[in-house]
């Protein structure tokens, strides 16, 4: 498929919506995290925790908010999504077995890596996990900051 600002092929635009939504629940849910973490801890500053790269926040997350609720759920799921959001980010373009533009993507490491294609239904997972941690961290702001 082509569009008129580029002569790349791409996705369908199905596909490029749902990579796109994945893209913004993502940045919703990093920054709400965020935003938990502030007003759990306010010695940690939002200007500074918004330019950490998201797999870097595991510590923080641990000392406040997995602290505070004495469980690692959300910690646990948060750094699952980053997992799943960076094969997205670091994927590249492929032509699928059913001869679609698509992403495809590889697990990390030099050895006994797997690729993969990311599908549809990858991008869905991915969509509904920030959606069920976006719900806990409402309820965790609820219960705990107020």
């Amino acid at each position: 498929m082509y569009e008129s600002y580029t002569r790349q092929s791409l996705p369908t635009k199905k596909y490029r919506e749902l990579l796109g939504s994945a893209i913004c629940v993502f940045c919703s849910n990093n920054a709400f995290l965020i935003e938990n973490i502030v007003k759990t801890d306010s010695d940690k500053k939002w200007y500074k925790l918004i330019d950490e790269m998201s797999g870097r926040l595991k510590e923080i997350i641990s000392e406040t908010i997995s602290a505070n609720c004495e469980n690692t759920e959300i910690e646990n799921l948060f750094l699952d999504i980053v997992n799943m959001r960076n094969r997205i980010i670091h994927g590249f373009r492929i032509t699928s077995c059913n001869g679609e533009q698509i992403l495809a993507t590889k697990t990390r490491g030099k050895e006994n890596s797997t690729q993969f294609e990311i599908t549809e239904e990858y991008l869905l997972d991915f969509i509904q996990k920030n959606q069920k941690l976006s719900d806990l961290l409402y309820a965790y702001r609820e219960q705990y900051i107020g």
